[in-house]
């Protein structure tokens, strides 16, 4: 992977143009630790487009989440409204 070189320039005519080096090429990572998190990246991939998927209006599911968690909550319980807005807050 240290030597990949991921194309080169051509001249054409009277511009340069960038050529892609193909990358279906056999490589080997130095830390098979990589693979394993790759796998657990695509799996939560597929998660989060099943939920997409499924919820059309995510902005809604959340809205609708947070006011069942609010509503939900006995007087046992304590919740932070604050932690749920600062999820939004950017």
């Amino acid at each position: 992977m240290k030597n990949f070189i991921a194309g080169e320039y051509r001249q054409q005519r009277e511009y340069k143009s960038f050529t892609p080096s193909l990358v279906n090429r056999y490589f080997v990572w130095e830390n098979p630790q990589i693979n394993i998190l790759m796998a657990r990246a695509m799996q939560l991939l597929g998660e989060l487009n099943a939920y997409a998927e499924l919820i059309p209006d995510v902005d809604f599911f959340i809205q609708m989440t947070i006011t069942k968690e609010i509503t939900g909550y006995s007087r046992n319980r304590f919740f932070v409204l604050e932690k749920y807005l600062n999820l939004f807050r950017s």
